[in-house]
């Protein structure tokens, strides 16, 4: 069993990471090479701009290939709960942000070339109990009359043609969502950008941001530095560099997933015939999907704990089990790879994006961002240069966490809370 990502161990490494030091100046310095930053390095790069984008490790390498690869719209949340807080308008114009999402990763992989297996194979949300069934047929009910027909209702009797397993007790089907083999997107994704001018340091952290003499800003690196006339900041969970007002507002949560070994056709038939991307109602949420080469990922927040080695195989054995739980015929499959990595939670579960003191920013998509990141960092290209209508975010405030001033002491009680949350409704 590999402790690595899937999706990164059959990807290419990305191969055109620029030689020698961070010096110079440009028009951008994008920090963070997932799929935020290397969406919006290749947006800007069409635009025109110099870009140069510093990863502290590889392309791809933290949460944009370390995810479920699935591409799909709708919130993480009820709709129904999110019509009610945030207002019918609001809440569709997020909604169809996501829907633009999609669409978008769609056009890039086929304007691009990218070989990553996207299929529009649809989502469905599964109800972990028959309470739960009840408030997705509200919840379905609101979108086909407000913002989504694409959606439809599957009762319990007729669930086997989604998902064969008993634990279930109907779903909603998305049919926009998508699934992808998300390593190969996001370093198709950098790929592409380079083919455009931009150029990529990789094991290149940011140490130091600071405003510059006569306008823009120093960004120093352990390899030199750099002037950028603008900065975007598409880091994440990322511990390093100064990036304390990000960290005080982001809780990094572990998400971690296990990966079989490649299984007949004939078992993939039975267990998820119409091969959609599959996520059930539970807080401690648990997600599935087949691979490109016949697996079954299945992953989850099995614990609230950080990503290593040793916590990654503690929540594999977890996931191990509750795969056995949902498919019993699965119980004599080779589990073949099993990893861990950090989601960029924010207490609504929402992103955020914006400009705070010269310096711009998109993240905490909250482990439903292969879609919204893309988006997000191709949006920002035009905020940048002016567009600050296109935000769909633009106007949701970002107040600290209290009493988050560093590690995140408190996931230990958040994950009780959830555990219990799980038990009674």
């Amino acid at each position: 069993m590999k402790l690595t990502s899937y999706w990164l161990d059959t990807s290419e490494p990305f191969k055109s990471a620029a030689p020698g030091p961070v010096q110079g100046s440009c028009d951008v310095a994008v920090i963070g090479g997932g799929l935020t930053g290397s969406s919006a390095a290749l947006a800007l790069a069409k635009k025109g701009a110099r870009v140069v984008l510093l990863e502290a490790d590889t392309i791809g390498n933290a949460a944009s290939g370390r995810n479920g690869g699935m591409c799909n719209n709708g919130f993480a949340q009820d709709y129904g709960m999110m019509s009610a807080k945030l207002g019918t308008d609001v809440a569709n114009r997020l909604y169809r942000a996501f829907d633009a999402g999609v669409d978008l990763v769609e056009r890039l992989v086929a304007e691009e070339n990218i070989d990553c297996s996207f299929a529009r194979v649809g989502k469905i949300k599964l109800a972990a109990k028959p309470e739960h069934y009840d408030k997705l047929l509200r919840s379905q009910e609101l979108l086909a009359a407000t913002v989504d027909p694409d959606t439809h209702m599957v009762s319990r009797a007729d669930l086997a043609g989604e998902v064969g397993s008993d634990r279930y007790y109907g779903g909603l089907v998305y049919r926009k969502g998508a699934g992808m083999h998300v390593g190969r997107f996001v370093r198709g994704l950098a790929e592409a950008a380079a083919r455009r001018g931009v150029e990529f340091h990789e094991h290149t952290p940011m140490t130091g941001l600071k405003p510059a003499p006569g306008g823009g800003h120093i960004v120093e690196t352990p390899t030199g530095r750099l002037h950028a006339k603008q900065v975007f900041l598409a880091s994440g969970t990322s511990q390093t560099g100064p990036l304390g007002w990000i960290r005080r507002r982001i809780v990094p949560v572990g998400a971690f997933i296990i990966v079989t070994e490649p299984l007949p056709a004939a078992t993939l038939d039975k267990l998820l015939p119409r091969r959609r991307m599959s996520v059930d109602t539970k807080n401690l949420v648990n997600y599935f999907r087949t691979t490109p080469d016949n697996r079954l990922l299945f992953g989850g927040r099995a614990r609230f704990a950080v990503s290593n080695p040793a916590s990654d195989e503690k929540s594999g054995a977890i996931l191990r089990a509750a795969l056995h739980e949902v498919f019993p015929e699965l119980r004599s499959a080779r589990i073949d790879y099993c990893w861990g990595g950090m989601v960029d939670m924010t207490r609504d579960r929402l992103p955020r994006a914006g400009e705070r003191k010269g310096i711009y920013y998109s993240m905490g998509y909250s482990g439903h961002g292969t879609q919204m990141s893309t988006l997000m960092g191709s949006i920002m290209a035009e905020v940048m240069d002016g567009r600050t209508d296109l935000n769909p975010w633009k106007d949701f405030t970002w107040p600290a966490i209290p009493g988050h001033f560093g590690p995140p002491w408190f996931l230990p009680l958040v994950g009780a809370y959830y555990r219990l949350k799980d038990k009674v409704s």
